[in-house]
């Protein structure tokens, strides 16, 4: 194969290409753009066809850096992107022309190689958000248009879906956002006519129909005449008593504006309640017939002057009429009562003033619970405070009310239980509680002799009295713990009575639990282990229970079974020596505490001489 001049010989290179250099310089410029045009790598491009025979207007001869200025002179507006990193060009790093845009490829090639699904919109000067995102490039790049001249503006390409026909200029934004073209932020207070109340809850279209903005009354009657109930009679001047905050609340100063101030119920009547002419502005009475005749339970026959009696804050509570007046004092329960609970209708159905009776039973004949055997001097037990407290001093009956008789509780009724007759009513315990005898009468009928009139329930008797003095934790215990059957006397009298389900040892001890236990408390045994046994209790065996040693059943007559004294005894299944130590423990070991050990020396078992069994 023929070798390479460019490997072996680079001298001999450098020297062609410097020849072929100057050859083409000396050569005429017509005969160099022939020499252009032969040695050119293709036809260019529809946009750069005017330069196809004009190879200087984007190269310069044997100088390749040059060649993106060239680019930049014909391309001003990307030159200036690029001087003022601005764009998408001034966005990218500083590379060559070349590099993205190649030509040479024919006609209809295209120069720009740009992969429109990775293309990242925010290196542009026109970032996509929200709906734009969402655009399809062609929608906005027209067939046509260079990428850079897509239009930037909302009416460029949204000029058909402007309903308001370019009335309200260009400036989309105001209104609309790209989230969303159908949700306007428009603050309204920025015009001469700011939504405040209910106005700021109205839909656009309610006030500016068919996307009308331009020319928009803003008047009451503007938008408001339909609504209007007065039909234009109080002109137009709509806000002088009506507000934004509500259409219904009125807003007229009644105080001020009139010479009747509105107070009390008046002041939560409606306007056509009083105002029933076809005008607010004619004469309308002030007098309380002229508006509520039709009201007058009286008929009239008490007057006009309702005011004597009746007042504006409600008209049912008639407490302006002095009473004392009408030579009866309202008095107690009497001043709460209503009118017409003691005037009561006449004849003619209307309430009776002058003639009200003023006796007790003219009034509460009917409810006289003793049917008048008592009389009608009402006033010498009850009181005009309250009918059901009366003020009778039960001393002088013969029987004095004390203690729990004397309580606010306790009603007349419950021991008088026929309220026509009071002097009837028995005085002994059993005459009124002869129910409430939870021992039925079998101790007798001296309830007092352990009961009281102050405290029924906690009677004071003397335990003394029954051969079995309370002690120690007897002292606390309710009298049903031990007395289940109220009888009282077949309580029983011994340890065992009570305490049989609590006897831990079964009944091996027998019955004597006083032997050992006291009434003090039934877990602090007073048995002497030092003195009533040859074994006394020293060191650990202190805190044991009986239970702990005394483990076997005792054998009749005993309290407990025969147990030895030596460790074995209790011990045998703790032996960690498996008896090689034989039965002496304590030749080592003490009871303040098995571990402390009073040999040290001796750490393991020797073998005996005569057999080699450990000792």
């Amino acid at each position: 194969m023929p070798r390479c001049l460019s490997r072996p010989y680079p001298w001999l290179w450098r020297l062609f290409a410097a020849v072929a250099a100057l050859w083409l310089a000396l050569l005429t410029p017509a005969a160099a753009q022939s020499l252009e045009s032969a040695l050119s790598p293709g036809v260019l491009t529809q946009s750069h066809a005017k330069w196809q025979d004009d190879c200087a207007s984007c190269h310069v001869r044997f100088d390749r850096a040059a060649q993106d200025r060239l680019c930049a002179d014909c391309h001003k507006p990307i030159g200036q992107d690029l001087r003022q990193k601005t764009g998408f060009h001034g966005r990218q790093k500083p590379q060559a022309c070349r590099s993205c845009h190649t030509d040479h490829k024919g006609r209809e090639a295209r120069i720009v190689q740009l992969d429109t699904k990775a293309f990242d919109h925010r290196e542009t000067d026109w970032v996509l958000r929200q709906a734009h995102a969402q655009v399809e490039c062609a929608k906005c790049h027209l067939p046509g248009k260079r990428w850079a001249e897509a239009p930037q503006d909302c009416q460029a390409c949204h000029r058909k879906d402007d309903v308001h026909k370019g009335s309200l200029g260009t400036k989309c934004a105001d209104c609309h956002t790209e989230k969303n073209w159908k949700e306007a932020r428009f603050d309204h207070a920025t015009t001469s006519f700011a939504l405040k109340g209910k106005h700021a809850d109205v839909a656009c279209a309610d006030c500016h129909p068919k996307a009308k903005y331009a020319g928009v009354p803003t008047t009451c009657v503007g938008c408001h005449k339909a609504d209007d109930k007065h039909k234009g009679r109080y002109g137009e001047k709509c806000e002088s008593c009506h507000g934004e905050k509500s259409w219904k609340t009125i807003s007229f100063n009644h105080d001020s504006e009139t010479r009747y101030p509105l107070r009390g119920k008046h002041r939560a009547v409606r306007c056509d309640s009083c105002h029933t002419g076809a005008l607010y502005r004619e004469k309308t009475a002030t007098d309380c017939l002229s508006c509520h005749r039709k009201d007058d339970k009286h008929q009239g026959s008490l007057g006009t002057e309702c005011a004597a009696c009746h007042q504006e804050s409600d008209w049912k509570q008639t407490g302006r009429f002095d009473h004392d007046r009408a030579r009866f004092p309202l008095l107690g329960k009497h001043a709460d009562a209503k009118c017409e609970a003691c005037h009561k209708p006449g004849p003619k159905g209307t309430p009776v003033y002058r003639d009200a009776p003023r006796s007790c039973i003219g009034c509460h004949r009917q409810d006289d619970k003793h049917a008048g055997n008592v009389g009608e001097a009402c006033a010498a037990c009850h009181g005009k405070r309250s009918w059901k407290i009366p003020r009778f001093d039960h001393d002088v009956a013969r029987f004095t009310l004390r203690g729990a008789h004397a309580a606010a509780k306790v009603r007349c009724a419950d021991c008088h239980q026929d309220l026509k007759h009071y002097r009837d009513t028995p005085r002994d315990c059993i005459g009124c509680h002869r129910k409430d005898d939870k021992h039925e009468g079998q101790l007798g009928t001296a309830c007092e002799s352990c009961h009281n009139d102050r405290r029924w329930k906690d009677a004071p008797y003397d335990h003394k009295l029954a051969r079995f003095a309370l002690l120690g934790a007897h002292v606390k215990v309710e009298c049903g713990a031990c007395h289940k059957t109220l009888r009282y006397r077949d309580a029983p009298r011994d340890c065992l009575g009570c305490h049989r389900a609590d006897d831990r040892h079964k009944g091996a001890q027998g019955p004597a639990c006083e032997s050992c236990h006291n009434a003090r408390h039934w877990k602090l045994a007073q048995f002497d282990h030092t003195r009533q046994t040859r074994y006394p209790l020293t060191g650990k065996h202190q805190p044991l229970t009986c239970e702990a040693c005394h483990r076997a059943p005792a054998p009749a007559g005993r309290k407990t079974a025969p147990l030895g004294d030596s460790c074995q005894s209790c011990h045998r299944g703790d032996d960690v020596h498996d008896g090689g130590f034989g039965l002496r423990c304590e030749t080592c070991h003490q009871t303040s505490g098995w571990r402390e050990l009073l040999a040290r020396r001796r750490t393991s078992p020797s073998p005996s001489p005569a057999s080699g069994v450990p000792r």
